[in-house]
């Protein structure tokens, strides 16, 4: 009888080469699939099966009324918890791919009897659509070179941290599926353009179609792919198959996408989406030319190019002026500005520029997130210049534009971290294909005979080979160690629940955020309205089902700024917008104790500047809260609008008696480093209604002054 580990190898050698390296590709994809699921699982093992951040909650909310209620009454649920008094219609408002997609496989799997509730799902689609993400990138790859450089790309991709930081388990936000469907675009794209097929430009759009449904990121595609075109339309390439396939897929993906509510009819109004339509354009007139060149003598066809370009270009310029003019057109968003001119957002838009991931990106982070890809990435873009084909010149156009707005915006790493790994795995692909070919591993029987195998004008070709593949066998292993430990350390602890080192080694857990909402959702009335900054918005409507004033859906400014007012107040003039607002409690994050560095506190610079970024908060100015030397502080020499503001007096209530160091005095901050100025105050127009173990989490219920002499 066969043993099996004998058995194996007769298998194998029953197999054609073809049959063997086929099972080989198979089985490094299956376990690349495999690696990127698992290496995204740490915060589930380490903490629970939990929601993190604060966008996802309200992803996950959404998902379980669709699951619940059905499509139809998701595409017309209008929340009356957000926004208040406003409220948010929410069909209209979002980009429903996530959540369908968790219904569907929530669905799906309970249909086959395998039980599992929605919240499980939405915890674990981001890793499992991350496995997708890594065959979409070995089919890209594979299409810009060759199969090795797939699987090595695919490979990378699947443990990078730029990825890894919006896809591990409970990272439940749009990104988590959008890269998938922009490397599966991408590939169906590069596949169309080698083949002209309608079929495959065809299944382009429905790509396309799937992303804008997922992510507003949508808008670099759709700029992305027509810089493409008029890429290879100046350079010579512009063919018929080329023709075929953009028009194919401009046109069945605009018209797609426009059946986004939330996308509407941007796509044929926007400026963002203005040069799709103008390379689309630009495709007609091109073939119309040659058409005529091919009818015309040479003498009549310059003449009448002449006279077309004079008067199709005044013709063109006078009627964009009259769109733009009339509103037709709409100018670019503040985003966009902000990806053109970094500094826009921070002197325009405050309330954009507030959001950590909207800052621009240090160097230490390109490393951080993407470790050797910053070396091997001029490699493989070299390697696409030597042999420019038509797929070459878009992953190189595909570099440089997402190396751009990646360093402008942190949050666009996620967009440099798929073309990174792609241009490396081609990199690493093709200088070990060189330098394999250059390794002597014959063995002469003779050492006279080793004279006939060697290179008179290549002397140490041998060692030479084996140094650079042991060289890029260590930066591989280096990069496995460090994504590893990136992953499991910076990227798997969940924002609702913190943990911290004990002195003797132990791990803390701090649950104040789940303990807060909690409290508010057992003790509080059920239509009772709660103020926080707009970070905690989505957290608190979702865990603690109360009525908030502002969320992280920051589309009214005015209303934020109304908040903002409030917190950089005095108590007597908070009051007054607390009231004109019909706000009962007010929550608010404070680190001091602990340590936790992002509190509200250290936030609320932001909300003074876009408290005084309306009219009614014209009063609220930001120098008001230094100190005459410029120096934000909270000790004795901080400014007396600091020390008596609402946020100020909310934060520090009590806080002047707690000793929270040996060796430093009541009410020191271990945040700030200082102890604060302004210890002995009682709060008039508050009453503190609870504040959790840590002190992480203070909840004040609001007075009602008009009737206490009653």
């Amino acid at each position: 009888m066969k043993t099996g580990s004998s058995y194996m190898p007769q298998f194998l050698g029953r197999m054609s080469f073809e049959k063997q390296e086929t099972l080989l590709k198979l089985s490094i994809l299956v376990f690349c699939m495999i690696l990127s699921f698992s290496t995204r699982l740490f915060s589930v093992l380490r903490f629970e099966s939990v929601i993190h951040e604060f966008d996802p909650y309200f992803n996950y909310r959404t998902t379980l009324y669709l699951a619940e209620k059905g499509f139809y009454q998701f595409h017309n649920w209008f929340d009356d918890r957000a926004w208040y008094p406003l409220g948010r219609i929410i069909g209209g408002t979002i980009y429903p791919g996530l959540m369908l997609t968790s219904a569907v496989i929530y669905h799906a799997l309970n249909f086959l009897h395998i039980s599992i509730d929605v919240r499980n799902v939405c915890v674990f689609l981001a890793p499992l659509f991350s496995s997708l993400t890594t065959l979409a990138t070995y089919h890209l790859t594979k299409e810009l070179k060759d199969t090795g450089a797939g699987l090595v790309a695919a490979a990378m991709i699947s443990i990078v941290p730029g990825y890894i930081s919006r896809s591990v388990a409970g990272s439940y936000d749009n990104e988590g599926i959008a890269i998938f469907c922009m490397l599966l675009t991408y590939a169906l794209w590069i596949k169309s353009v080698k083949t002209g097929s309608v079929f495959w430009a065809a299944l382009c759009s429905l790509a396309y179609f799937y992303m804008v449904s997922s992510w507003g990121g949508y808008v670099f595609l759709i700029n992305l792919i027509p810089m493409h075109t008029l890429a290879l339309m100046a350079t010579g390439r512009f063919t018929h198959r080329i023709y075929v396939v953009y028009c194919t897929v401009y046109c069945l993906g605009t018209i797609l996408s426009m059946q986004i509510p939330f996308v509407g009819f941007q796509p044929v109004q926007s400026s963002e989406h203005m040069a799709a339509l103008g390379v689309f354009g630009l495709c007609q007139i091109y073939c119309f030319v040659e058409y005529l060149r091919s009818r015309l003598s040479t003498q009549y066809f310059n003449i009448l190019i002449r006279s077309a370009v004079l008067v199709f270009g005044a013709a063109l310029a006078g009627v964009t002026a009259y769109l733009s003019a009339t509103g037709k057109v709409s100018p670019w968003t503040g985003r966009f500005y902000s990806l053109l001119d970094p500094s826009y957002a921070k002197n325009n838009i405050p309330i954009i520029a507030s959001v950590s991931e909207h800052q621009p990106t240090t160097w230490s982070s390109f490393y951080f997130d993407l470790q050797m890809h910053v070396f091997m990435f001029p490699v493989g873009m070299y390697y696409c210049f030597t042999k420019l084909t038509d797929a070459n010149i878009f992953i190189i156009l595909y570099g440089v534009t997402s190396l751009y707005f990646s360093g402008v915006m942190v949050r666009l790493m996620l967009v440099l971290a798929p073309v990174m790994c792609i241009l490396s795995g081609i990199g690493i692909s093709s200088v070990l294909s060189i330098y394999m070919k250059n390794l002597d591993i014959t063995k002469p029987e003779k050492k006279s005979s080793k004279k006939e195998y060697s290179d008179n004008t290549y002397p140490i070709k041998n060692e030479v080979a084996s140094a650079v593949i042991l060289l890029m066998t260590f930066f591989l292993i280096t990069y496995t160690f460090h994504c590893t430990w990136v992953t499991s350390e910076a990227y798997s602890s969940p924002s609702i629940v913190l943990s911290a080192r004990a002195g003797d080694g132990g791990r803390i857990i701090f649950d104040d955020f789940r303990e807060a909402y909690y409290w508010l959702r057992q003790n509080t009335k059920e239509d009772a309205k709660v103020m926080s900054w707009w970070d905690y918005g989505y957290q608190i409507t979702a865990m603690a089902n109360r009525t908030i004033l502002v969320d992280n859906n920051t589309w009214n400014n005015t209303h934020i700024s109304r908040v903002g007012q409030a917190m950089a107040s005095p108590e007597d003039h908070a009051y007054e917008i607390m009231r004109e607002l019909d706000v009962d409690y007010v929550l608010v994050i404070f680190g001091g104790l602990i340590g936790y560095s992002s509190d509200d506190i250290n936030k609320f610079l932001w909300m003074v500047r876009i408290g005084g970024s309306t009219e009614e908060g014209k009063h609220i100015k930001e120098s008001d809260y230094y100190t005459p030397h410029g120096e934000f502080r909270i000790d004795r020499d901080g400014s007396p609008t600091l020390l008596n503001c609402l946020m100020y007096k909310m934060c520090y209530y009590r806080f002047g008696r707690v000793y929270t160091e040996a060796g430093k005095p009541t009410g020191y901050d271990r945040v700030r480093n200082t102890e604060i100025g302004n210890k002995d105050f009682e709060l008039d127009v508050l009453e503190e209604a609870y504040t959790t173990e840590h002190w992480l989490v203070r909840i004040y219920k609001v007075k009602d002054l008009e009737n206490r002499g009653m």
